[in-house]
């Protein structure tokens, strides 16, 4: 097959989204199909000036950006024309407030080519500013509508989407539910035991790993790790992740503690691999979540989880069987949680036992096969 992804970022972003446009695409290309990703030329940082290249065998079609809006929506209009250009077998867009979903979805309709879109979980109110409520409520009756009407599939990552996709004018027949995935990479133990070392930490790790963004409520983490260090001289929490406009409060708020680490990003797997093989739990204290990745990649590297209960995460987390569900903003839960992991090696072990198995049902080689099974269906039709 022929197989176009139309997607906001790409490498070298560092976002979930173009994280498992990357994981598909890459995959396709050992299964022996031609894969091309449209993309804009916008890294969430700067401009990218290479707007054509093959990365692992997937041709990257980077397309300029006109301007942002509401700092994650970027308009990128002339994917329309590249689309236009070419003839695929299948299209798959991504994220659906985008405009480029639309475009590409219009483009399948005047040329009648089978379009799969996936809308990974925006659908929350909170923390938006003005502007973006407001394109949202537009979307609802303009644009987002009109793209599932052109979607031949409409991919929902966690069972908690359907009932906003129905709402925005999604037909629950076009709706399939296929949640994120994880490599395989992430099951193995590395050797490498740099991770700790290279930043002078000898006590056990809880781990942050997220965008400095509000909708991840890093300083929850920061609050929750002072929390516990009042007790605790025998934990280090470390924060991991690209910025995303609360890097420097996060940073603010930590001044005095010299147990909690705010870092940049890390990027390759082995050493992501590294760094969840490093810590003793993983926390994720979201206010908002569709399906991270980050979820399935600490399960299968045996950590277990205190996270919100928020969106899709109950769907995928058990309470007391993959770790602790706490309510969003309650520190001290999220600070309870911990301790009570970190003094039951038991309940620990449960945990890891129980996240390991779980984590085997979302290899992306079995979301892989999944997707290019829904993509042949299309084409059978």
């Amino acid at each position: 097959m022929k197989i176009a992804h139309v997607c906001p970022f790409y490498a070298p972003a560092i976002c979930g989204v173009k994280q498992v446009v990357q994981e598909l695409s890459e995959r396709y290309v050992k299964e022996g199909h031609e894969v091309h990703v449209f993309t804009s030329d916008w890294d969430k940082e700067e401009r990218i000036d290479k707007k054509e290249e093959i990365l692992n065998g997937v041709h990257i079609h980077r397309c300029f950006h006109w301007f942002r809006v509401v700092n994650f929506i970027n308009f990128w209009p002339s994917v329309f024309w590249k689309l236009w250009e070419q003839d695929f077998d299948v299209v798959h867009t991504h994220l659906s407030f985008h405009p480029h979903s639309f475009l590409a979805a219009l483009i399948c309709k005047l040329k009648k080519i089978p379009h799969v879109h996936t809308t990974h979980c925006p659908w929350t109110e909170e923390n938006r500013n003005f502007l973006g409520k407001i394109i949202k409520s537009i979307s609802k009756f303009t644009y987002v509508k009109w793209l599932y009407q052109m979607s031949d599939k409409i991919i929902a990552i966690t069972p908690w989407e359907i009932q906003f996709i129905k709402e925005f004018g999604g037909d629950e027949k076009k709706i399939i539910t296929l949640p994120n995935g994880m490599d395989n990479l992430f099951f193995k133990k590395t050797e490498r035991k740099f991770f700790k070392r290279e930043f002078g930490i000898d006590k056990k790790v809880i781990l942050f790993f997220a965008r400095y963004n509000k909708t991840k409520s890093p300083q929850n983490f920061v609050l929750m790790a002072k929390e516990i260090l009042k007790k605790r001289k025998d934990i280090a929490f470390v924060m991991i992740g690209p910025d995303e406009g609360e890097y420097k409060n996060t940073k603010n708020l930590v001044k005095g503690e010299k147990d909690i680490y705010v870092l940049g990003p890390v990027r390759g797997k082995e050493k992501i691999a590294e760094m969840y093989q490093s810590s003793e739990i993983y926390v994720l204290p979201s206010f908002r979540e569709g399906l991270p990745l980050t979820l399935f990649e600490a399960m299968a590297s045996g950590l277990p989880i205190v996270a919100t209960s928020v969106n899709g995460i109950p769907y995928e987390m058990e309470n007391n069987v993959n770790g602790f569900l706490v309510e969003w903003n309650d520190i001290i839960g999220l600070a309870k949680s911990v301790i009570k992991i970190l003094e039951n090696r038991s309940l620990s072990q449960k945990f890891k036992k129980n996240n390991i198995q779980k984590a085997k049902k979302y290899s992306w080689d079995i979301i892989t096969k999944k997707t290019l099974n829904l993509y042949a269906s299309l084409l059978k039709k």
